[in-house]
């Protein structure tokens, strides 16, 4: 079927039905992760002028490739499948673009040829990818994983395998998910002295998306590792607390609650994951014209203003574990503000928010509003 997706006319394969798979897959509720990567394309540079090729690593229909080479850059389509080479080559030729199409392991071409900017777009786990990617990329890795059940510890045997890491299933899973991939991508990333700064992250859906932009110094690797560590976490009263370092050094009993039902999660990325001014540099970048302008904007917005702490509260949880009935979130951030201590809301709900307050001094700071 032919689509019209930010400016760009495509063929793709058509819906699937029951009992039949298509060979190459396109997802129309990826448009919103397509908009804000030619968004962030275009904002990167501005930020770094050499950066002139894109690599569509798992390149299928070649809607990324396409698009990012209809916005100007230097692209390389790669797909190990014959059916996506030649779809792609024929999306290329449809909107009048110049690229390059390999029909070959991505991993084999990575690790052949340097490329500006790679982006990882997988069905699944990206991290069989990663190595090859941070051995040979320049600039900025953009990551795409879709296995978030293992990322949030939902499917916890899977997650350690795939990231060598401990995910668990938490009233914050979305932003477990955040916490567990950036903490792979980065230990990866070491492995070839390269260091990452994620400067725009987001859970939506049913996947997560970031940009590591790259510096090729053991230095930086080292300060990338030193963000790493690891959370607890109290399944009774929902207090959590994050310790920096490889070792853990779990709790036994909840600080809070004093109960004995302690989760540790780790390692985890606990440093920022977004860069504010980065973010609103790729908000300007988002024309209207593109069809998921209005939430693309919107989540920047959110991104943006983002506290750094490595995992979020649902404030609908909160009442219901306290037995009270949630009032407005602008009222209930305000009373946190008012108390002294930081609160914004998070992209991963209407109801999520971070704060600098621990469970217990949330729960002081909105008393009187909730009761």
């Amino acid at each position: 079927m032919r689509v019209t997706e930010g400016g760009v006319e495509l063929e793709v394969p058509g819906e699937q039905t029951e009992g039949i798979e298509e060979a190459v897959f396109y997802n129309p509720r990826q448009e919103l992760n397509r908009d804000l990567t030619i968004a962030t394309l275009r904002a990167y540079r501005e930020r770094e002028e050499r950066a002139t090729s894109y690599l569509d690593a798992m390149t299928a229909s070649g809607v990324r490739g396409v698009r990012a080479a209809a916005d100007g850059w230097d692209v390389t389509c790669c797909d190990v499948d014959e059916q996506a080479v030649d779809l792609a080559r024929d999306n290329l030729e449809r909107n009048d673009c110049e690229a390059t199409v390999e029909h070959r392991n991505v991993n084999a071409l990575m690790h052949d040829e340097p490329f500006d900017v790679i982006d990882l777009d997988p069905y699944g786990t990206p991290m069989p990818f990663a190595d090859a990617a941070f051995a040979n990329c320049r600039d900025l890795v953009c990551v795409t994983a879709t296995d978030t059940a293992p990322l949030c510890g939902a499917h916890f045997n899977s997650g350690v395998r795939s990231y060598s890491a401990v995910p668990r299933n938490t009233d914050y899973h979305a932003e477990m998910g955040v916490r567990v991939l950036t903490s792979a991508l980065a230990r990866s990333a070491a492995r070839f002295d390269v260091g990452v700064e994620p400067i725009l992250t987001h859970a939506t859906s049913h996947y997560v998306r970031t940009y590591l932009e790259l510096e090729h110094k053991a230095t930086s690797a080292d300060a990338a590792i030193d963000e790493l560590g690891h959370i607890y976490h109290c399944e009774d009263c929902l207090y959590r607390e994050a310790d920096p370092g490889l070792i853990a050094d779990p709790l036994e009993t909840c600080p809070h609650c004093d109960g004995n039902r302690m989760l540790t999660a780790g390692p985890v990325w606990l440093g920022p994951v977004q860069d504010p001014d980065f973010i609103a540099a790729v908000r300007d970048e988002i024309p209207y014209t593109f069809g998921t302008a209005p939430q693309a904007r919107e989540l920047c917005d959110t991104l943006a203003a983002e506290l750094d702490e490595p995992t979020h509260y649902d404030q609908h949880k909160l009442c219901r574990n306290w037995g009270l009935p949630a009032n407005a979130m602008d009222d209930f951030l305000a009373d946190l503000r008012d108390a002294g201590y930081e609160a914004s809301r998070a992209h991963y709900g209407g109801t999520t928010f971070k704060t600098d307050a621990n469970i217990g001094e949330i729960r002081a700071a909105t008393a009187d509003s909730l009761e």
